[in-house]
């Protein structure tokens, strides 16, 4: 029978013991996302009101392990080269854990800047390869550095208007179809930059709506299967655009709560798959914008405590349902 409710403290185990199987092949397989599972696992935990399951000494050596002093950026493991997303993920937990100080803010800032292209999106890397996914991390990762103001905004939220499509939606690059991921990058970044003006708020707002599917879960486009990952790519734009009473959150809720390992813990894309620690992540983020009850804010915008965004003096206007009483 599927759970009904949510397992915290399985989930908080699973997320502790996912470090401890370093002799795995699905370890070492997983090495080029380790710096970003490291992220999914904390903001979960701290969604979960399990902040400190990690050990912030431990974490913390890690993170600065990750520096790759010839990009002046981090990697996403010990010796891996920087990429911007591996940054982004090394800047949100030290920002969690209020130790920016430790970012050498000016290399990595001219290591952010220099990814931009001709056109206004970003590379990720040094090969090139340009996403809106990569711009969003930019604008989020000079915005917890302070550093917003480098940035050429108007180039910026240019490439950002060549990516919108007729339904309202974003592609990955311009001309791409719209996907529900995208959409979150595109509108996330139009809100730091104070821009949702770009937006056609209407024709968004039913576009994700209509992502819901008879399972009560959500898909990234038209005619694919549900996936509990976006119950945070859909749900996060809705909660910016302040249309999450267009979607049915009971049925939502019963969907991310089905996809739960009830033994080991763990979220998977839908019932009865494999759990991973980015599932894990992104359906504690949906419960939390859903007002599952006993769960801390998640700010969407930033995909991060909402109580650390609110520390740093960044938060945007968006708009989560009411939290559900115990």
């Amino acid at each position: 029978m599927a759970p009904t409710t949510l397992l915290i403290d399985k989930h908080v185990r699973y997320i502790q013991d996912l470090g401890k199987h370093t002799d795995s092949l699905a370890y070492h397989l997983t090495a080029h996302l380790r710096i970003n599972a490291v992220y999914w696992g904390l903001v979960a935990l701290c969604v979960m009101g399990h902040p400190d399951a990690l050990d912030h000494d431990d974490t913390l050596a890690y993170v600065m392990s990750c520096w790759d002093d010839d990009a002046g950026a981090f990697g996403a493991h010990p010796g891996h080269d920087a990429h911007i997303h591996a940054t982004l993920s090394a800047i949100q937990i030290l920002a969690i854990h209020d130790a920016l100080d430790r970012v050498d803010v000016p290399r990595v800032t001219a290591y952010i800047l220099a990814l931009q292209q001709p056109s206004g999106v970003f590379a990720g890397d040094a090969f090139g390869e340009t996403d809106t996914r990569f711009l969003y991390i930019a604008v989020n990762a000079l915005a917890l550095l302070g550093q917003l103001d480098r940035l050429d905004k108007d180039k910026t939220v240019g490439y950002i208007r060549q990516c919108a499509n007729f339904d309202g939606g974003f592609g990955s690059v311009a001309g791409a179809e719209s996907h529900a991921a995208q959409v979150f990058v595109c509108t996330a970044a139009l809100a730091i930059l104070d821009r949702l003006d770009v937006v056609d708020v209407p024709s968004l707002g039913w576009w994700l709506a209509e992502r819901q599917m008879a399972s009560g879960g959500l898909n990234g486009r038209p005619e694919k299967l549900e996936d509990v990952c976006y119950s945070f790519w859909v749900l996060s734009s809705m909660s910016i655009l302040n249309k999450m009473t267009w979607i049915d959150a009971d049925k939502l809720i019963e969907f991310i709560l089905s996809a739960q390992d009830p033994e080991g813990g763990g979220i998977s894309d839908r019932p009865e798959n494999m759990v991973d620690v980015f599932h894990t992540q992104f359906g504690v983020a949906g419960l939390s914008l859903l007002g599952y009850p006993g769960l801390q804010d998640l700010d969407p915008v930033y995909c991060m405590p909402a109580s650390v965004i609110d520390r740093m003096g960044l938060r945007k206007g968006w708009k989560a349902l009411p939290r559900r009483p115990l």
